[in-house]
């Protein structure tokens, strides 16, 4: 096989492994197994911007308004973000590195309150609890009470059950699984989040897997070293590997439906954060050039925009659009990683995407269904 044949290959892999045919909310979640979420909407909140290519009819909006009642769960798998009940049940229980997590003082203050007064918004706590400031993960400053709410939900012992305007609205979480059962399960959780990772950014980087798994097992150090829970897979096959130009590339053996089918010739903007181009690593090797998230980059240094999304056009990722909404109108500004595709079926595949962006940002929200 040619490089550029197998290079081809892992482009079509790339679109084909998560870019099914829309779906229900629920079944494209757990199809899924993980929808990375942000806060920033430029024009929507990447949730909704990846779930949009795979939910039938989908609106801004609708994850945040149904994923309580289709029991999905919010949590940190390799980035916080949404998914199945199972998923969550593979993170938990999350231990510190002590091996165990009692809260006190505060947290625990904040814990039983929970528990009494059931689905609790952090503004409930100030009366109890006061507005005293806690420094939070990005050197900036929160409420105490915030920063002892994600603590709890962190160690699952309180869960998101509803959002109120992107607010989350915790309650007490079901008891976790006896610790005492840590010590054998931690291998068995281990192995399952692997390849969960690897399906969800398959064909992933060797690289950018262990970043991801990093990322987990810090959250996560029970689990113990992932690196050989990797080697394990691939030994026993449940892996497939690829070099292609130095780069090593891995995936499910069983994620293989992708093979025997061409990629669809239609225009996609993706999310920042859509499995598709997630893997910077993967996105510049494939496409021959870098992308870059640019939301916290100073103004006069942005290349692409404040919230560019990378265009895709059948497995091929072209450039980039940034889209806004101002007084009901959608406005689109493409740029190009070279030049823009000059046939017909290409201006029609993009005039149909910019039809259902605009589409999605201005409709009533739908109504929802499993």
């Amino acid at each position: 096989m040619t490089t550029a044949t197998a290079l081809a290959r892992l482009r079509t892999h790339a679109r084909l492994a998560t870019m099914f045919a829309p779906t229900t909310l629920a079944d494209a979640v757990t199809r899924l197994g993980f929808v990375q979420a942000d806060p920033i909407r430029a024009p929507a909140r990447a949730q909704d911007l990846i779930l949009r290519h795979r939910v039938s009819g989908y609106r801004a909006g609708d994850l945040e308004r149904g994923f309580a009642r289709m029991g999905l769960e919010e949590d940190f798998l390799y980035a916080y973000g949404f998914m199945p009940g199972g998923t969550r049940q593979l993170l938990h229980p999350r231990l510190d590195p002590a091996g165990a997590h009692v809260p006190a003082g505060l947290a625990a203050e904040v814990l039983a309150f929970v528990r009494a007064r059931g689905p609790t918004h952090p503004r409930d706590l100030e009366a109890r609890f006061g507005r005293d400031r806690a420094v939070n993960g990005w050197g900036g400053f929160s409420k105490a009470t915030t920063r002892a709410l994600e603590s709890l939900h962190h160690y699952g012992l309180l869960r998101v059950a509803r959002r109120r305007d992107g607010i989350r609205i915790y309650d007490a979480a079901p008891a976790p699984p006896d610790a005492d059962a840590f010590g054998e399960g931690a291998a068995d959780r281990a192995r399952h989040l692997v390849m969960l990772v690897a399906r969800i950014l398959a064909p992933v980087s060797a690289v950018s897997l262990r970043g991801a798994l990093s990322l987990m097992a810090r959250r996560n150090p029970g689990l113990g070293p992932l690196a050989p829970v990797v080697a394990a897979a691939l030994k026993a096959g449940e892996l497939e590997r690829e070099e292609v130009e130095g780069e090593h590339y891995l995936w499910p053996a069983r994620n293989g439906g992708w093979r025997h089918r061409p990629a669809p010739r239609d225009v996609r903007f993706l999310a920042p954060f859509d499995p598709v181009v997630w893997d910077r690593r993967r996105f510049e090797h494939l496409w021959d050039w870098a992308y870059r998230f640019e939301a916290y980059t100073p103004p006069a240094r942005r290349a692409f925009g404040y919230y560019a999304m990378p265009v895709l056009w059948g497995e091929e990722v072209i450039g980039w659009a940034n889209v806004s909404l101002a007084a009901g109108k959608m406005h689109a500004a493409l740029g190009y990683a070279r030049h823009p595709p000059r046939s017909l079926v290409f201006r029609r595949a993009l005039h149909a995407e910019l039809s259902r962006m605009e589409r999605f940002l201005t409709a009533r929200p739908s109504a929802l269904r499993r």
